[in-house]
């Protein structure tokens, strides 16, 4: 699942078969922090709600097909959900890895 921010909506005259009536919107996506991050995408929105200057939740691959009204019509990335608010707790967040990987040499 990942944060992204409704930038725009995209207009279709033509739809595959399976995605009628279904909004298609310009999103960039976010980081945890909610800073974007890489490039802008469209997605399709499951909700049927959503619209430019929301903040939502999106899944990508073969789960962003099985979201749509529809399912396994070709869509690579659906907003599932629309977030209200986030709330982050600063002291949760560890500065250092929880795990550290040790190479053991074999000695011959």
């Amino acid at each position: 699942m990942k944060f992204g921010q409704v930038i725009g909506t995209v207009i279709s005259t033509r739809k595959y078969e399976g995605l009628e009536g279904v909004k298609f919107l310009v999103v960039q996506p976010l980081s945890e922090d909610l800073q974007p991050k890489g490039g802008t995408a469209i997605a399709a929105d499951a909700t049927a709600q959503a619209g430019p200057g929301m903040l939502v939740f999106m899944v990508a691959s073969r789960e962003g097909a099985q979201a749509m009204p529809e399912t396994f019509v070709p869509v690579d990335l659906a907003i599932t959900g629309i977030v209200d608010e986030v709330d982050v707790d600063e002291s949760a967040r560890r500065s250092q890895p929880t795990a550290r990987w040790h190479h053991n040499e074999l000695g011959g």
